[in-house]
């Protein structure tokens, strides 16, 4: 038995970026429920990139879906410094066999690269900004604002999954049965979806469980959504980071 025997978790995460996590949590004897609420999509049709990609003076990818979709749009002919957003998806990158690439030394947030030395100082410089539709405005925005000229490339979009009527009759009676006790939502979108999702009965029930965020901005926008439910704050999304919040936890309950 792990420390987290007897603890059932709701994962939301995409499908294909869950399995990381639920493994975490079931390795340390959590019981896992998959929920994906999200679906991360390409951009169609093909984004027209040539000429214009391939005098940038810094590439810079908001997320590992970011360089999923992005990064092989790169003329790499060309020297652009690279910088990633997180450790994550520094890795993602690597794994492309791109090299030099510059992150925060910890964080993984806009706040935090707009703090990296190397975007101290980027006027007159040409920035392309490989991201997600509909993603957050503040890293063009203080880039902007600092001189330089900023090209976007959405290069992907976060859509609302459809789960079957009978999962989320499953999710009902685990929840009525008090069989849930902690909520994972890795980003604000995520939380919306699942809330989209439930009914009265769900939303209510929802104020009774744990809430695992990464971050006070994720949590206040979950609280702006109505939920009251108590919060496990994680270091980031990072999947490690999600287990060491729920981990925190379950020992603070159990007066470990």
């Amino acid at each position: 038995m792990g420390p987290l025997a007897g603890v059932a978790v709701l994962v939301t995460r995409p499908e294909q970026q869950a399995s990381a996590l639920c493994s975490l949590l079931e390795s340390a004897g959590a019981t896992v429920v998959r929920l994906p609420v999200m679906e991360i999509q390409p951009v169609a049709p093909p984004l027209p990139v040539g000429n214009g990609f391939g005098s940038v003076d810094l590439v810079i990818f908001t997320s590992a879906n970011a360089v999923k979709f992005g990064a092989g749009l790169l003329d790499r002919r060309g020297t652009p410094d690279l910088v990633a957003i997180g450790p994550a998806t520094a890795r993602a990158l690597a794994q492309t066999g791109l090299k030099e690439i510059t992150a925060p030394a910890a964080g993984f947030d806009s706040e935090n690269l707009l703090a990296h030395p190397r975007l101290a100082n980027v006027n007159g410089q040409r920035v392309l900004i490989m991201t997600g539709r509909h993603g957050r405005q503040l890293l063009q925005e203080q880039l902007a604002l600092r001189g330089a000229q900023i090209v976007v490339a959405e290069v992907y979009e976060r859509v609302r999954a459809i789960p079957a009527p009978a999962d989320i009759a499953v999710l009902e009676r685990r929840f009525a049965d008090h069989h849930i006790d902690v909520i994972t939502a890795t980003s604000a979108d995520i939380a919306t979806y699942l809330l989209e999702l439930a009914g009265p009965a769900l939303r209510r029930a929802f104020d009774q469980v744990h809430w695992l965020v990464p971050s006070e901005r994720v949590a206040a926008a979950v609280r702006a959504q109505g939920v009251r439910g108590p919060f496990l704050l994680a270091a980031s999304a990072a999947d490690q980071d999600s287990l060491a919040a729920v981990l925190r936890w379950r020992a603070s309950e159990s007066g470990a």
